[in-house]
């Protein structure tokens, strides 16, 4: 039977979030849901599988139920199937932050850039003198991106910070940064506004998105993209690619 996966992130202030985790894991653990969840003080971030009717009910609850009280209503969510199923088990995790960058001292809920939906994103490609970076790591890049993109060549995301800092915000530089859903994005965009940086956009949704939204005819991403399960990658329409060698991992 195949299975449901979905991607979801949200940041929003979570003061509570040592007190979730065990509510979280037996409510997960009771629609034999695997995966990852991961908490923090900023919000909530994970990739979690199951039935589909399994998913609904999740989705319900974080978005609605009384474990978070609604405070999850906003949730970024991209959904996707797996033939097999992609984690072994369920682990619901706290965190000092829900994506690795500097500790919590840049403020992801606050002005992060300019987002941009799918359907508008090759209109913005488009734009004389856009710098467009891929916030992902280098061996994620590898596999995927955006037709002239730039690679910081990060070996991890906190990396990001080293290359923005290179950056002048004098220049006014219009930066569009994307990844895979979203996520890494908000950080790297809200990091870039603190330096002063004006012009920043977003791709809303991420790489997902995008590739579940605009036609493959009409793309302008090349090859596939990086997921963090057994999966490997995804290509268009978000269908699973398992063509991809285990060493495309490291």
């Amino acid at each position: 039977m195949p299975h449901t996966v979905v991607a979801l992130y949200r940041f929003t202030p979570l003061p509570d979030a040592d007190r979730l985790v065990a509510p979280l894991q037996a409510f997960c653990d009771g629609l034999a849901l695997t995966g990852t969840l991961l908490l923090a003080r900023e919000g909530i971030n994970g990739t979690v599988a199951g039935e589909a009717v399994a998913i609904d009910a999740f989705l319900a609850e974080l978005r609605t139920g009384p474990l978070l009280g609604g405070r999850l209503d906003g949730l970024e969510c991209k959904l996707s199937r797996a033939d097999s199923p992609p984690f072994r088990r369920m682990k619901v995790k706290l965190k000092p932050e829900i994506v690795t960058f500097d500790a919590g001292a840049t403020d992801p809920t606050g002005d992060v850039g300019a987002p941009v939906a799918p359907e508008d994103w090759n209109a913005l490609l488009d734009r004389p003198g856009l710098v467009l970076v891929d916030t992902r790591n280098r061996f994620e890049v590898a596999l995927g991106t955006f037709h002239g993109a730039e690679d910081p060549g990060l070996a991890r995301f906190s990396d990001f910070r080293a290359y923005a800092d290179a950056l002048d915000p004098a220049d006014e530089p219009d930066i569009a940064l994307f990844c895979t859903g979203g996520i890494r994005c908000e950080k790297a965009g809200a990091y870039l506004k603190a330096r002063g940086f004006r012009n920043v956009h977003l791709l809303r949704g991420g790489i997902l998105k995008y590739l579940e939204t605009v036609p493959e005819a009409e793309s302008r991403w090349r090859g596939d993209c990086f997921v963090f399960d057994g999966r490997i990658a995804l290509g268009h329409g978000l269908e699973e690619r398992g063509d991809h060698p285990p060493e495309a991992l490291r």
